[in-house]
């Protein structure tokens, strides 16, 4: 007999080519097992719907040799014949082979609905049909009961002929409080050990949760990196005097700056772990890879977790208040491996972690969601930033940044009118630097997870009176600092230099020989990490005090750069550089903040001529010469983080920082200043003509 692959038919007649029809006993035809098989007689045989063909093995006891038939052309009736007996008597089967439906070819998406809501299940599915096409057929799903939490299924039917094919859907019901959720979020960035006002910060810190807890909201601390370096604290005690102070203030948690990686392989990694296991509080990061550092075997866990552990690094955090869920996850700049030495621990792509950990807060239950950044704000969008991850990951309620120093004093929000389709809106944040402010944001959700309200502001701690025992804590720290102040670099300084102030010389219009020091310690810092920088520019408005003839101090030093700026580097064309030193001497002889003190370079210009069109001369030094500058040429320019962003009024920087052609090297300016006349031993600076006025009046 001819075994046929399963096809369903609708009816069969039968023809027999015999003289005589004899009655036969009945013959069994079987069928698919979840098919009741019937017993038919020949004369009128019939097959199940949804069964598949098997014609009879016999006739009258004789063996019936069946010929093949054309499985694939559905929906017509084909004549089978056979033969039967020692003669080989004929006989024939009319059958009609229907097209029948296979199984669906298309997935339901899970789904995450809350006690008493109805799924939402389309109405249509792709259907796989025994002739190999697809269609979309209308389907029948089955009543989901969702008056209690669990898991449970849709069942999507379609039936054809009889046959019906199913789908399941898994739908997660939640029971959750439906009242708004409203929660208080305070935080810090970029402290840089800056800690004398420290104890302010924590007068405010104690306030404000006294104020949450009085209206019945809960609160949450959070720092989103760079507590390392900056100033002496963390030179002398390596993040132990700022973690102390962070342990007193109760902080939730915290992310990791490229400044916590700043030391090297070695002495960063046994500082970074001492500052991690000696907090009272978790970290958290999606795209930092502590594995293939043995030191910090044990502490990192790279999972979500509602139960952190003092201490140690997550991948995210889940806070649950009265039933509802908020979940924070950590990002660090991948820039840290060029701008730090973080050694074998290694930085993933932001955009790729930031949805992996959404994903796996979403599949908590969560749906109000923090993501704790260090990438900033508007930095370099060729690597990362704080808005394009709000334009590329879905999710995310809100953003507490830091990185880039931004003084946000209300909150951004992107959302459709920035971003067209954007569903819901994503708020940043960011406290500035140095601990100057304390970020607040009071956030209030519904029960679904979407932001309804929310007020952001950047609170003052200069204003506010010390906390005692935080001022106790500090108090040991700063004596010491107090004398490493009076430390001596291990230079000498040969003649006085000079700072002045005034309309006729000043370090706001005028070349000194403190400005040529400070950007000759630049531009040999900058070229340690990019050789191809020529150029370094130091703003007048940056250099604060003058240095007295003899040793140098460390306090003198601080005094001179105290705003804690970091080395930056910049690309360039000639044209953008001669903008800028249009801007430099646009005011000359007049006094200007933005005014450039150079090294690698010399111009001239004359304040006689209208402004715009003032520089007359431009030479870049080639090793020991000087040739002119190439106005269709790049060059690459060092300078301090204040004016590579455009600080000042110098617009080019400020141009080429949004185009994503600056790089935050994360290199103290006070430090390089420290570092450069250290290795001078002595130094003996003057006026050299790298800036000539040629048309001033005599002075």
């Amino acid at each position: 007999m001819y075994k046929s692959k399963p096809l369903y038919a609708a009816a069969v007649a039968v023809a027999l080519t015999t003289s005589a029809i004899v009655p036969v006993a009945q013959t069994t035809v079987s069928a698919a097992t979840h098919v009741k098989v019937k017993t038919v007689k020949l004369k009128s045989l019939v097959f199940t719907k949804g069964a598949p063909v098997k014609l009879p093995a016999t006739y009258k006891g004789e063996k019936i040799t069946w010929k093949s038939y054309d499985r694939h052309i559905f929906n017509r009736y084909q004549t089978v014949k056979g033969t039967y007996g020692k003669k080989k008597s004929p006989i024939e089967v009319k059958i009609l082979i229907q097209n029948y439906a296979v199984k669906f070819v298309e997935s339901v998406k899970e789904q995450t609905i809350y006690v008493g809501e109805k799924p939402e299940l389309p109405k249509t599915l792709a259907v796989l049909y025994a002739t190999g096409r697809v269609y979309d057929k209308p389907v029948r799903w089955s009543k989901v009961d969702t008056s209690e939490a669990g898991v449970k299924y849709a069942v999507a039917s379609y039936t054809r002929l009889g046959k019906t094919i199913t789908l399941k859907a898994k739908i997660n019901v939640l029971d959750i409080n439906k009242d708004d959720f409203s929660i208080g979020l305070m935080h810090t960035n970029d402290t840089h050990a800056n800690l004398d006002k420290a104890p302010k910060r924590a007068t405010v810190i104690k306030e404000l949760r006294a104020a949450y807890r009085a209206e019945g909201k809960p609160s949450l601390l959070l720092d989103a990196g760079d507590v390392f370096s900056g100033s002496l604290y963390f030179n002398k005690f390596l993040g132990q005097a700022d973690l102390e102070l962070m342990n007193y203030m109760k902080y939730d948690m915290m992310t990791f700056g490229n400044h916590e990686f700043d030391l090297g392989e070695t002495e960063n990694n046994i500082a970074l772990k001492n500052f991690v296991t000696k907090a009272k509080f978790p970290f958290i990061t999606a795209n930092v890879d502590f594995s293939k550092n043995e030191l910090f075997n044990g502490l990192q866990k790279k999972t979500i977790t509602s139960g952190p552990e003092r201490g140690n690094i997550y991948q995210g955090i889940i806070k649950e208040y009265k039933g509802q869920k908020i979940g924070f996850f950590g990002l660090t700049t991948e820039e840290t491996t060029d701008i730090a030495s973080p050694g074998t621990v290694t930085f993933a792509n932001y955009i790729a972690s930031a949805k992996a950990a959404v994903k796996k807060l979403e599949d908590r239950g969560v749906n109000k969601i923090v993501a704790l950044t260090h990438i900033g704000f508007d930095d370099n969008p060729a690597v990362d930033n704080d808005q394009l991850l709000a334009r590329n990951v879905d999710g995310i309620d809100i953003i507490v940044g830091g990185h880039s120093h931004t003084k946000l004093e209300t909150p951004v929000v992107v959302d459709d009118t920035v971003l067209p389709g954007k569903a819901e809106p994503t708020i940043i944040a960011q406290a500035y630097q140095y601990g100057d402010f304390l970020g607040n944001l009071d956030l209030t959700f519904d029960y679904k997870g979407k932001l309804t309200e929310y007020n952001g502001s950047l609170i003052d701690v200069a204003k506010a009176a010390e906390d005692t025992r935080a001022a106790e804590i500090l108090k040991p720290y700063a004596d010491q600092i107090a004398e490493l102040k009076n430390e001596e670099v291990g230079a000498n300084i040969v003649n006085e230099l000079v700072n002045p102030r005034g309309d006729v010389t000043s370090v706001r219009s005028s070349e000194t020989a403190l400005g040529n020091l400070i950007t000759d310690g630049m531009l040999k810092k900058a070229k340690e990490y990019n050789s191809e920088t020529v150029i370094a520019m130091q703003n007048g408005g940056g250099i604060r005090a003058a240095i007295n003839a003899g040793p140098l101090t460390v306090g003198e030093v601080l005094t001179t750069l105290p705003f804690g700026n970091t080395l930056a580097t910049a690309k360039l064309s000639g044209q953008e550089i001669k903008d800028l030193l249009e801007i430099s001497v646009g005011l000359a002889p007049k006094e200007n903040g933005g005014f450039l003190h150079v090294s690698g370079m010399k111009f001239e210009y004359s304040s006689k001529l209208a402004q715009g069109d003032r520089v007359t001369k431009m030479e870049v030094k080639n090793g020991d010469t000087f040739e002119p500058l190439d106005l269709t040429k790049t060059y690459v320019i060092a300078t301090n983080a204040f004016t590579a962003k455009g600080g000042d009024g110098l617009t080019p920087f400020e141009v080429a920082y949004k185009d994503g052609r600056v790089t935050d090297l994360g290199l103290s300016d006070w430090e390089n200043l420290r570092d450069f006349t250290k290795s001078l031993g002595e130094v003996k600076y003057s006026i050299e003509g790298r800036i000539v006025d040629t048309k001033a009046e005599t002075k």
